[in-house]
């Protein structure tokens, strides 16, 4: 039998952020590190065509992605880490899957669901703007687990869905024509995992509430400063349950960190001092990356090439199963 698979995806949108570390690049990495598991983690840029229309946007948000796990120390040697363009089984098995997933069950997909309520209340035709990308994006998902019969597939609570999805497909396929798919299971993270923003909310593109991962030690600083926060003053004792300054600082603090900065709250701590204290602890952990992700910024012909070392050792996987996945549906050939 062989090793626990794990599958991870980041679409290629956007600069990575705080939130974006706490809550998949730091786990992802440790658990990459496991002798135990076999980690397939790759840049979702197919994905990315659904809600991104910006070439360069695509293209500069996957190198800087790129960058960062590297940066952050995943070891490529032993973690699968391509993008998934370079594998064009996935394609491939995407239409095949395609052929096997209801239409209904589509139809209940979260994000489409979202797109017709909003058209809907703004009183436009129902599909208005749903691209075929958008309503089929669950099944391009499927075919990105399906192809490397990952077990465990780490989500966010809003993608349970889209793994449920896949495994209902699988079944499907595996029931109509042959066993070849592992059914995946969706893992989802704790919430303290869920890093928050600026404004309070969590951390989100989406809000444009985002503390970017690799700023420069000024550009940190003053971003931190930013977090909103009460009017409490000093000397007065602060509640770290609605402080977004606290609960960063638990997000990658040690246990005594953290014991130290509730005793700090109690106290009264002034909000400039504890946000100078969150900027040091951050900058710490993050110092000896960011001259890495810098190097790795400017030297992208050596990203492009672990990329492409990446595809081949994914392809060794892809390319048999597409073979298989061919042979069960009847594309053999004739002879």
């Amino acid at each position: 039998m062989g090793k626990h698979r794990v599958l991870t995806g980041i679409t290629t949108t956007g600069t990575p952020h705080l939130g974006n570390y706490v809550g998949a690049i730091r786990p992802t990495i440790e658990a990459s590190q496991d002798a135990s598991i076999e980690s397939f983690l790759f840049l979702a840029d197919y994905h990315a065509l659904i809600k991104c229309q910006d070439p360069a946007v695509v293209s500069q948000s996957t190198r800087e992605i790129a960058a960062s796990w590297m940066a952050l120390g995943l070891d490529t040697d032993q973690a699968v880490f391509y993008r998934q363009s370079d594998i064009p089984e996935i394609p491939e098995l995407t239409w095949v899957l395609c052929c096997n997933a209801a239409k209904g069950l589509m139809n209940r997909a979260h994000a489409y669901k979202a797109a017709v309520q909003s058209n809907v209340e703004n009183g436009a035709d129902p599909d208005f703007g749903v691209t075929m990308g958008l309503f089929g994006y669950p099944v391009l998902m499927a075919a990105d687990i399906l192809m490397f019969n990952a077990h465990d597939i780490p989500v966010g609570k809003d993608q349970v869905q889209h793994v449920e999805m896949a495994r209902d497909i699988a079944q499907r396929f595996n029931h109509n024509f042959a066993e070849v798919f592992t059914l995946p299971k969706a893992v989802v993270g704790d919430d303290s995992s869920v890093l928050h923003g600026l404004d309070g909310r969590k951390m989100s593109k989406s809000y444009n509430n985002t503390i970017p991962l690799f700023l420069s030690e000024k550009q940190l600083r003053k971003a931190i400063n930013k977090i909103k926060t009460n009017l409490l003053e000093p000397g007065e004792p602060k509640d770290l349950d609605d402080s977004s300054v606290f609960q960063i600082w638990s997000a990658f603090a040690s246990a005594d960190e953290t014991r130290y900065m509730e005793a700090e709250f109690a106290g009264g701590i002034a909000w400039g001092e504890a946000k100078k204290q969150l900027f040091e602890l951050i900058n710490s952990q993050l110092a000896v990356a960011r001259v890495r992700y810098t190097e790795l910024m400017n030297d992208p012909s050596y990203i492009e090439s672990v990329l492409q070392k990446g595809a081949e050792r994914a392809r060794e996987h892809s390319v048999p199963l597409m073979a298989k996945v061919r042979e069960s549906v009847g594309i053999v050939p004739v002879g």
